[in-house]
């Protein structure tokens, strides 16, 4: 199968193909299509929301099976005004680097000290115009983690700017020191491809 993964990001993309590439599918980035890409208001108010938005405008503008994903971005014992939620790069109206938002997420680690928190992620994938299929649950959530207020001493990752600020609270190790098998599970990849992996053995 050949599916549009509704990012133009391409270190997500690339995750995700490693994530799916088991599964037999071909999946292509938006920056792989030649045609106008529409721009999507992400106006929901949870992840999936944000999901279904942009897989259904992509679905219609490119005619092939297509999903898109979402997160949000929620801390343990912060006021509800500082909750990043599914605004984790746009802050006070403002769409932030990944400088920036290492800069915003390490300030707010230094106001309330370490900071534990989790992504919710969400997925919506559309097939054809009778069949879409949707998740946001736990499987799909990413483990509880630490942010710090000191980034990574060597990495950063270009897309995945507060990776670089994320600790393991089992072996307090910041991610990028942890061994790749560890990371991908912190990274909820699995939930992903069970989601896909039911979805192929639905359509057959």
């Amino acid at each position: 199968m050949k599916l549009l993964f509704g990012t133009g990001n391409p270190a997500k993309l690339s995750l995700m193909q490693k994530t799916l590439e088991s599964l037999g599918i071909e999946l292509i980035g938006l920056k792989d299509l030649e045609s106008p890409i529409p721009d999507v208001p992400e106006t929901g108010t949870t992840p999936l929301e944000n999901a279904r938005q942009k897989a259904t405008a992509y679905y219609h503008a490119f005619h092939m099976p297509v999903f898109s994903c979402d997160s949000g971005l929620y801390f343990d014992n912060v006021p509800e005004a500082w909750q990043p939620g599914v605004h984790v790069r746009t802050v006070h109206g403002n769409c932030l680097t990944d400088e920036e938002m290492l800069t915003y997420y390490a300030g707010l680690a230094h106001k309330y000290g370490t900071l534990t928190a989790h992504y919710k992620n969400a997925i919506c994938f559309i097939l054809d115009e009778g069949h879409s299929y949707e998740a946001m649950d736990a499987s799909i959530e990413s483990e509880r983690f630490l942010i710090a207020e000191t980034p990574h001493s060597a990495i950063r990752k270009a897309g995945f700017p507060l990776d670089s600020l994320s600790i393991d609270i089992k072996t307090g190790k910041y991610y990028y020191d942890l061994p790749e098998e560890q990371l991908d599970q912190v990274a909820a990849e699995d939930g992903f491809f069970m989601f896909f992996k039911r979805v192929l053995e639905k359509i057959g």
